[in-house]
């Protein structure tokens, strides 16, 4: 599942609606609605206010973000994916 289909999962699980969260995060309803879309990017530090909110796991839900985040970050440069992706886990595990 995506970020966005989780977090409107977990905002649908609270009964809570798209202009309570947007306050919150101190937006409005319209731009929070495009965040549900996939058609506006939310930024790290709003992930955790959602969390904060909806009761969801932080982890989760920025590992979601960024797992977005790096196809949009390399949509034309699909020959090197595999091998930044290898870089990104050798990284990781050391």
């Amino acid at each position: 599942m995506r970020f966005t289909g989780r977090i409107r999962q977990l905002r649908e699980e609270c009964q809570m609606p798209q202009r309570q969260l947007a306050a919150a995060l101190e937006i409005d309803t319209a731009t929070y609605s495009k965040i549900e879309k996939g058609e506006r990017r939310v930024k790290a530090e709003q992930i955790v206010i959602i969390a904060d909110i909806l009761k969801a796991d932080k982890e989760e839900l920025l590992a979601l973000w960024l797992a977005d985040q790096i196809p949009a970050s390399v949509a034309n440069e699909s020959g090197i994916v595999d091998k930044a992706m290898k870089i990104v886990k050798n990284k990781s595990t050391k």
